[in-house]
């Protein structure tokens, strides 16, 4: 997987007055972290970094710090503003290329399943997975075909062929199944509680008397 350029600027100032004020130009606060070396503060412009936080794809960042000597990297977490929904923090986690790392790819559906044609529903369980590998070998994304799926099926982790990376999830874990639709059932209004006639009985109408009652002598 190829990189793709980042640029960043180191925060010397890391007072709450200084978040706040850099945030509302626009520029996000950051972690860079490197097996060996001090984690280091920066910021990146919302601009920039978006791209790489509102996908479904993973990717592999050439991080350039302050125009200095780029550094490869990953995006490890994201805090989000739990009313705007912004990002307002992020941690990135520096790697190299001749050790595995651990991260999230996300799932892909891709195709419409032949149970759905039979009346089917798509139940998507898991959206990602957790896999191991060398950062050459990182997938921006694992599809999964589900064209052939009818009702009653599904796929499993342990369905997935893994190609130069290993996901270290339960493989009995469902992704996705095609389940039969739910049938309400209708009760009929009086009918709960009324007796049905013994077999070979007719039921009698019920009659219902008008007028006054004949007195008794």
């Amino acid at each position: 997987m190829a990189a793709t350029n980042l640029s960043a600027q180191k925060r010397t100032d890391i007072s709450n007055s200084a978040l706040k004020t850099n945030r509302k130009k626009g520029n996000i606060p950051g972690i860079f972290y490197y097996k060996g070396s001090e984690p280091i503060p920066v910021y990146v412009k919302d601009t920039a970094l978006n791209p790489f936080i509102y996908t479904s794809e993973v990717y592999v960042i050439s991080l350039q710090l302050d125009g200095a000597e780029a550094h490869n990297c990953i995006i490890k977490d994201i805090q989000f503003d739990p009313v705007s929904d912004k990002a307002i923090h992020f941690d990135l986690l520096g790697i190299s290329e001749n050790e595995t790392i651990k991260l999230d790819v996300p799932l892909v559906l891709v195709g419409s399943p032949v149970g759905v044609k039979e009346g089917g529903i798509v139940q998507h369980s898991l959206h990602k997975v957790e896999v191991e590998c060398l950062p050459h070998n990182i997938p921006a994304h694992i599809d999964i075909h589900i064209e052939h799926l009818k009702i009653g099926d599904a796929i499993h982790i342990g369905d997935i062929e893994q190609k130069n990376f290993e996901i270290l999830d339960n493989k009995e874990t469902i992704i996705v199944a095609v389940v039969p639709p739910t049938v309400e059932k209708t009760e009929v209004p009086g009918a709960e509680g009324a007796a049905a006639p013994a077999e070979g009985e007719t039921a009698e109408p019920e009659v219902i008397s008008k007028g006054k009652k004949e007195e008794e002598e």
